[in-house]
């Protein structure tokens, strides 16, 4: 008896000792930061009038793919570690869950370039580039990032996992071609397209910077030799008779009554208005015609300088998280005399899924409309929870 009592206290501590508790806890911290900093990503997009652009859709489409990731593929990947990376579940559902995942970093790093190649467009090409309304081109990118993410992950659930000798223990990709297939489509091809997208940019913002000081400077030395040739002129004897002043009044009366202000054909008398009635004229008259072409290049250059603060660190921290992961990932699969010791693999994934929880905070500390609405968000919250 007493012998059975003792294996009866030694089973759940050796179950104890085969799940990964910390794994579980932080686990679970992440999937809430992704799921309610995402979510708050797309509220304040929706929301506020000042974040509906095109490039804050291309990040919506960013966050929906962090918020998938949270909810579709996180629980059960935090389920495999803490069972201390041993998959109980059948393998229909590894199979389930590498699809997704797989289809979600994908979409991830798509869109992220697509969003270079929509801020390239709005930089270089500012005249065709609509900044309130998502257009076609916009429309085609978002598109292609979700069906190009779908075609690179869909082999997994077509039954390509299902290799010989699989061991139903773990979860992972079984064939080292589609390893090498997916790591090249979804990273080593759109990673270097966007570096290089992105210098190109900087050139452009570069030299836009350089034409508009060296305009500057030419407009003060225009207005330098102006005043030396105004001050180098003799006084004037006599000045001409001033002109009757302009009054603006409302348009109704302009159409009801003719204006009585004299004709530039004919010579104007001064004294014709000494005792009578001033004449006026209505602002609705005066014709303006800017020029549409140089003030929409200016503007949207403008923002285009603010989006690139932020843009470069989205990519920058993508890349720090997710660049260890494929390269052991190519690594393991490519090199069957290399040992990767599982407990990297976990670190590198882990790192990986970090960076969905990242984003919304870079948007917060870099973008200055989306920390004024996170504010009021936090506001309203700890306002009504006082009540």
């Amino acid at each position: 008896m007493a012998a059975n009592l003792t294996a009866a206290v030694a089973a759940p501590e050796a179950a104890a000792r085969g799940h990964n508790v910390p794994a579980l806890l932080f686990g679970v911290l992440l999937i809430v930061v992704i799921i309610c900093g995402n979510l708050l990503v797309c509220l304040s997009v929706f929301t506020e009038k000042a974040l509906k652009t095109t490039t804050n859709y291309f990040i919506v489409s960013l966050a929906v793919a962090d918020l998938m990731l949270a909810v579709l593929v996180l629980p059960l990947f935090v389920y495999s570690e803490f069972q201390d990376g041993v998959w109980t579940l059948n393998t229909t559902i590894c199979d389930c869950l590498m699809t997704m995942d797989v289809m979600l970093c994908t979409a991830s790093i798509f869109n992220l370039c697509a969003i270079s190649v929509d801020r390239f467009i709005a930089v270089l090409i500012p005249l065709n580039y609509n900044r309130k309304h998502v257009d076609l081109r916009q429309t085609v990118l978002l598109s292609a990032t979700w069906i190009l993410a779908l075609a690179v992950a869909s082999p997994v659930i077509f039954g390509i996992n299902n290799v010989p000798g699989r061991d139903p223990s773990e979860c992972k990709l079984e064939n080292d071609d589609y390893v090498l297939y997916s790591s090249v489509c979804s990273f080593f091809i759109p990673c270097p397209i966007m570096v290089l997208l992105y210098c190109g940019m900087f050139r452009g913002l570069r030299r836009w910077e350089e034409a508009r000081k060296a305009k500057l400077r030419n407009s003060i030395q225009a207005c330098r030799k102006l005043q030396e040739a105004a001050a180098s002129l003799p006084p004037l004897a006599s000045l001409p008779p001033p002109l009757p002043p302009i009054i603006e009044r409302e348009q109704t009366d302009t159409l009801d009554e003719p204006s009585t202000y004299p004709s530039p054909d004919r010579p104007f008398h001064s004294s014709k208005y000494k005792d009578g009635p001033v004449p006026t004229v209505s602002f609705a008259e005066i014709k303006f015609n800017p020029d549409i072409r140089r003030r929409k290049t200016a503007k949207i250059n403008s923002r285009e300088r603010k989006a690139m603060k932020v843009l470069p660190v989205v990519v920058g921290a993508f890349l720090f998280c997710w660049t260890p992961f494929f390269v052991l990932h190519t690594m393991r699969a490519r090199c069957q005399d290399c040992h990767v010791p599982p407990a990297l693999m976990s670190v590198v994934t882990w790192l990986g899924y970090v960076n969905s929880a990242l984003n919304p905070i870079i948007y917060t500390v870099f973008n200055t409309e989306f920390r004024n609405f996170f504010k009021k968000f936090l506001h309203r919250c700890c306002s009504k929870s006082t009540r």
